[in-house]
């Protein structure tokens, strides 16, 4: 990515004529090389993967998922959320979907927390910011997230606390679940071509808002906040630093593509791992905003249950990277 940092500084240093040693100059190259990688990243692979995914079929893959046993259910349930490039708001359609046809619930919650938390566009960003290895144990975490999550609301009967419309559909013995042939038709290459192109519009229009507020905040913290501040007050991993942090994210309105630049300036500072892990997470997957559009397909019961898990879950994850890492 040595094209990046050329062009951010001849842009800081030589145009805007900042000095290397300020703040000012490290949090404005911090800014221009991030923001010019992480678009281009997007675009270029977004599109690539865009075009893969075009014969998908998201009723093929429920009916497929049907079928599964529940122990397999959950892991694809899982993979599928990891693979859509959706937030919470843009899955609900997609988790009614699935409810209607009477996938099981566990595997339909497994899908609708992974989601949020992982997909293509935060893969790429992960993997060009903080690397392979993180990457790895990023997409493994949130993926497990979403399993647990599966399985413990399974064993609760969740269903129950969907709303009355959507429970009534997932009860309902002659709830659709088949494809139509016009649903099973694949596209060729001018249609892929024509959906990868609109997807890719449409995902980067959704998120490039989000990517510069979340590299924005991550070139001030870069640039003006004291590496000893983090150091004093949360570089030694402190036990209620984790809760703190998972808590705090809760009324943030962001998603995980602007939140890993955050990530990234928040843990080149010092802060410990699983504390950035935690409030990175949180803002993502407990945020409020989330869960007011989620409102609108469960009861308060099941919104309750899903935030004490994943608050509890996020912040025992915290405390494993704090403790080995």
């Amino acid at each position: 990515m040595h094209i990046f940092t050329l062009l951010a500084s001849w842009l800081t240093y030589d145009v805007f004529g900042l000095d290397p040693s300020t703040s000012a100059g490290i949090g404005l190259h911090f800014f221009i090389e991030d923001t010019s990688k992480i678009l281009v990243l997007l675009v270029v692979l977004i599109y690539m993967i865009s075009y893969l995914r075009a014969s998908l079929s998201v009723e093929k893959v429920r009916d497929y998922l049907q079928g599964k046993n529940k122990a397999l259910g959950y892991v694809l349930g899982s993979m599928f959320g990891a693979v859509t490039p959706f937030c919470s708001c843009s899955s609900i359609p997609l988790f009614m979907g699935f409810v209607s046809a009477r996938i099981p619930i566990g595997v339909t919650i497994a899908f609708l927390i992974t989601s949020p938390l992982i997909n293509g566009v935060v893969i790429i960003m992960l993997g060009s910011i903080l690397g392979l290895k993180f990457t790895i144990m990023y997409v493994a975490i949130g993926m497990l997230l979403g399993i647990f999550a599966g399985v413990v609301l399974d064993m609760f009967k969740a269903h129950r606390w969907l709303q009355p419309f959507l429970a009534k559909a997932y009860l309902d013995e002659e709830s659709p679940t088949k494809t139509t042939a016009a649903e099973s038709v694949a596209m060729n290459h001018q249609q892929r071509h024509a959906f990868a192109k609109n997807e890719t519009s449409d995902i980067v229009k959704r998120i490039w808002k989000w990517v510069i507020i979340g590299v924005g905040i991550g070139s001030f913290i870069h640039g003006f906040v004291p590496a000893q501040w983090f150091e004093e007050n949360l570089a030694n991993g402190q036990w209620w630093t984790v809760p703190v942090a998972t808590l705090s994210a809760i009324p943030i309105y962001t998603n995980a593509s602007g939140v890993v630049p955050i990530m990234a300036s928040l843990i080149d500072k010092g802060m410990p791992l699983g504390t950035t892990l935690a409030f990175c997470m949180g803002a993502v997957a407990v945020s409020l905003p989330e869960f007011m559009m989620l409102k609108q397909v469960m009861q308060y019961r099941l919104l309750g249950a899903i935030a004490i898990y994943l608050l509890i879950a996020i912040t025992i994850t915290g405390w494993l990277f704090n403790a080995f890492y």
